[in-house]
């Protein structure tokens, strides 16, 4: 196959194994070592008709990077690692996600987080530049500050530990302004058909403002709620979403957290499949991330996802806490949410 950039045939394992982006829309027809050019040059994706921002020092293109240093490595018989077996193993990790979903992998100290990362794609099925693990209240880093791919054993990893993971579910751009979260609900077969969609807003741990059906506007309208539920009930569904001016707010805002809870019931038991979807407001049919839970059982409460500040921009994570409060008692879900925060969240 030929790159279309320095129009040279390549071999297939050349070219980038996943999109740069979550909105790249087009075919991968650029090598990986024209790809990180471009990135080094001017940090956008190469096709013309894209302009995806892609960092320089972003996780794709470090992977892609260290994919094109394997891929054209001499090896000498010092450098190959050994093989896994069961002889060479010592017990299991398990890796757990907020939703309920886990498994088990074998555990061996010299396997590298990336090998960790691919194996969780498989069982899991997480694409690997969207999963953060988080194990004793730090992040397993790919790569170490050298750049060589760092090891289990260099966190000082036992066998029988549990590893937290985190999925990230969209990068937002800088361009992005005004966007929405719709929180929805099926109804249940009896009883109230209303859930209350809620963002609660932290600077670090210390929560500063909190978004529901009573207080609509938030921080200079930077965060704003449609109000009582919107409810349709030709597919028997309830929404209610949460409008947030990314520009709007204040620097000292790290964390939103979006939650759907039960006020006039004990649970979200009886409702089906609490949802979140997210949009531009200006083009409210393109959703760019959306997520179904269907394990709140006996909660009253589920955090549906995070929008967190990092060095990169703002970043949603999927979540799934679940929780005891609601919209008339928000302190269970601040102190499980701290918890979250403890633990790397």
């Amino acid at each position: 196959m030929k790159c279309r950039q320095c129009n040279r045939e390549k071999l297939r394992q050349e070219f980038p194994p996943e999109d740069l982006t979550e909105d790249c829309m087009h075919p991968r027809f650029y090598c990986m070592r024209c790809v990180i050019a471009k990135a080094k040059e001017n940090e956008k994706c190469p096709h013309p008709s894209c302009d995806q921002p892609v960092p320089f020092n972003s996780d794709i293109i470090k992977l892609l990077q260290h994919t094109l240093a394997e891929m054209f490595t001499v090896y000498t018989v010092k450098d190959i690692p050994s093989i896994v077996t069961e002889a060479s193993v010592s017990g299991t990790i398990r890796v757990s996600v907020l939703n309920g979903d886990s498994t088990d992998v074998l555990f061996n100290s010299t396997m590298t987080v990336l090998q960790l990362k691919e194996q969780i794609k498989t069982e899991l099925g997480h694409e690997v530049q969207k999963q953060k693990l988080l194990w004793s209240e730090k992040e397993l880093k790919v790569y170490g500050d050298d750049g060589h791919y760092m090891k289990l054993g260099e966190y000082n990893m036992q066998p029988n530990e549990t590893i937290h993971l985190v999925v990230l579910m969209f990068a937002v751009p800088d361009r992005f302004d005004h966007v929405t979260f719709d929180l929805y609900w099926g109804y249940p077969e009896f009883g109230s058909r209303f859930l209350d969609a809620s963002c609660l807003l932290f600077n670090k741990k210390k929560i500063i403002h909190v978004v529901d059906y009573r207080r609509r506007p938030g921080l200079g309208n930077a965060v704003t709620h449609s109000g009582d539920a919107m409810m349709d009930d030709a597919n028997r569904i309830g929404h209610q979403t949460i409008d947030v001016h990314l520009k709007k707010l204040p620097t000292e805002v790290t964390h939103l957290f979006f939650i759907l809870s039960a006020f006039l019931t004990s649970s979200l038991e009886t409702y089906p499949n609490p949802s979140l979807k997210f949009f531009e407001a200006s083009d409210p049919d393109k959703d760019l991330c959306k997520t179904t839970f269907t394990h709140a059982k006996t909660s009253q409460a589920v955090v549906m996802c995070s929008m967190s500040r990092s060095s990169a921009g703002w970043e949603i994570y999927e979540s799934g806490k679940l929780s005891a409060g609601n919209a008339a008692n928000y302190r269970p879900l601040v102190i499980n949410i701290r918890k979250l925060m403890d633990e790397g969240y």
